[in-house]
This record gives structure tokens, sequence and C-alpha cells, in this order.
């Protein structure tokens, strides 16, 4: 078992790490909590207890139930069962139940304490540390929702023994990411140690800058092209898969800006798509609708912004031109 600090002065807290780490969790609960109300989907491989009286909140799944309406339905389900501001809201599930549970308690009676339990790869990894939370609009992916940062989170090993091979793949996405902030060899290491030092990396980042007002932004290397492509696939691609095909772009974009140069974004390729074996083609979207998608991305606060590597390391550049991202998709589509 790995305990790592997420570094957040009074609101620090632990992410647990290992195989069955859910007979942990009342460790992590408020002592305040007399009801939790667990947040869940159908199917999910893990059964938890939280040694409280509680109610199950199932919600549906996929992207499209990623909406204010299921808040909505959350909000008025912790109202029937009287959860107050001293009880807990638990969420079980991916990153889209992690997300969902967690603007739910930040919404409710304006915040409740929340603890994540991610059973899959990316919720592990990625998703369900560091507090953001969010919900879909059909203008572009998390645009409503706030920063909540839970009470702790447990990542049981276990949930991922009978995760389907996608599932698998888009963990490796988000992991792909983290090699290119850090260069680390994740491949090299075992599951719980390779988790551990996705978690390590991102409790940095966080603990550094907590609402992205800095380095945190790095988080989102190979995103700005990824949501938009889930967009402009009505989510039929899976977050991971679209983050792997996201940071091939991003090498495109930066060697057409100058920033890197012809074996650098070959070097992108021999990771994710050799080393991580992910897809990593271009699908056939119109590139305009693309780049009117990459437009609507919450980080383009000075044109169009992207995350992208350089002979220094990751690092945001603002006021992209459009003839640029054009050209890069271009180069992308016509590559390998």
């Amino acid at each position: 078992m790995r305990t790592i600090r997420v570094d957040l002065a009074d609101r620090s807290y632990d992410v647990i790490v290992g195989h069955g780490v859910r007979g942990e969790l009342s460790s992590l609960l408020p002592a305040t909590a007399r009801r939790a109300a667990i947040v869940t989907q159908d199917g999910i491989p893990l059964s938890i207890d939280p040694g409280l009286a509680h109610e199950v909140f199932t919600i549906g799944r996929g992207e499209q139930h990623k909406t204010l309406a299921t808040i909505e339905t959350l909000c008025n389900g912790f109202a029937a069962m009287g959860l107050t501001r001293n009880d807990v809201v638990i969420g079980v599930g991916g990153g889209m139940v992690t997300d969902v549970a967690g603007f739910a308690a930040a919404s409710w009676h304006r915040g409740i304490p929340v603890v994540h339990v991610p059973t899959t790869l990316l919720g592990m990894v990625d998703a369900a540390i560091g507090g953001k939370t969010g919900v879909n609009l059909t203008a572009g992916k998390n645009l409503v929702g706030a920063f909540w940062q839970p009470s702790g989170v447990l990542c049981d090993l276990d949930a991922l023994a009978t995760l389907a091979p996608r599932e698998i793949r888009c963990g490796m996405g988000e992991m792909a990411k983290y090699h290119f902030l850090t260069g680390d060899d994740l491949l090299a290491m075992e599951l719980a140690d390779r988790v551990a030092r996705c978690v390590e990396i991102k409790a940095a980042i966080v603990g550094a800058d907590e609402r992205e007002g800095d380095r945190r932004v790095l988080l989102n290397y190979g995103h700005t092209l990824a949501h938009a492509l889930e967009i402009a696939s009505d989510f039929e691609l899976a977050h991971g898969e679209a983050v792997a095909i996201g940071l091939i772009y991003a090498a495109h974009l930066g060697r057409v800006l100058g920033r890197i140069d012809e074996r650098r974004v070959e070097q992108h390729y021999e990771i994710v798509r050799d080393a991580y074996e992910l897809d990593t083609a271009l699908p056939p979207y119109d590139h305009r609708a693309l780049l009117a998608l990459m437009g609507r991305d919450k980080k383009a606060l000075d044109g169009l912004t992207f995350v992208l590597d350089s002979l220094a390391g990751v690092d945001v550049v603002a006021g992209v031109s459009p003839d640029a991202v054009l050209e890069a998709l271009r180069a992308m589509a016509a590559s390998r």
C-alpha cells in the first residue's frame, strides 16, 4: 500500500494506492458524517461499505449523462435523504463518476465533503485527483464545474482486474502524457508503482498550483485537440483515446511553430503509438470544425491556446494562429 499526500495546507488529503485499499475507506470519511450518498454506475466492479447509513445513486453511463440535469437529479436525491453539510458524498467509478460526484458535492449546501474511489486506470492516475469537477454543455466539455478537493482518494487496484481493454488504453493515454511532462519511464514500473508515480506527479503540480493559474495547465498537454475530438465524435471517442491522438497533434503543432524538430515529433510516435500501443491516427473530421471547437477550450483566454513541447520542456503557448493550427492538422493527417 502506498500513500501519497496532496499538500494543500488545511485542505490536504491522502491518496491511497494498492490492492484491497477500499478497506481503508472509513479512515478517510469526515468524523462528522452520519450519512453517505454513494454516486456510482451500473456494473462498477467494486463494492464498498462506508460503515454509515447510506443511499446509492446510480447515474447513467456515457458523456451524454454528464450534464447539469444529472447534478439536479442527484441534489434532489440528497435533499430527500436529508444529507447535511456534515455528511459525505462518495464517488465510486471512473472519471465521469468522480467528476459528477465532485461537482454535486461542491454544489450541495455550497460544499459537502467528498471521497473518491476511482475504479478505472484513468480515474486513478488523473481524474479523481486534484479537485477539478464539472459537467459538459453542448458548447464544450467540462465548461461548468468547480474546484472542490476531496477528503481522500482510494485507488484500489483490484478494480482493474476486470477492466475492459479499452478502459486500460484510456488510462494509458493519460500515462503517456506524464511521460512527456517528466521523462519518467512509467512502463518499466510495476502497476502499483506506476499508478503511485502518476499520482505523485499530479499531486506535486496540484499542490503548487491548485486552480490552474500557472503550472497546472501543463496537465492539459494533448487535451485541446482531445476535447474537440470527443465532441466531434459525439463522445464515441473516449477521453484517453482522444488524449493519445492529441499528444501527437501537439507535437505536429510544435513542429509547425518551430518549437521542436522532426525527430522530436517522431519520438512522440515512438512513445504513444509504439510503447503505449495507442491509436494515433487523426479521425477524418472537418479541420475547420475542429479549429472552432478548439477555440472554445477553457485555456483559450488569449486566442487559441495550447500546451506545447519545446527544447526547454512543455509550456503554455497563447495566441496561436488559426493557419498554424490547420497546417498541423494537415501534417498529421498526411503522416503515418
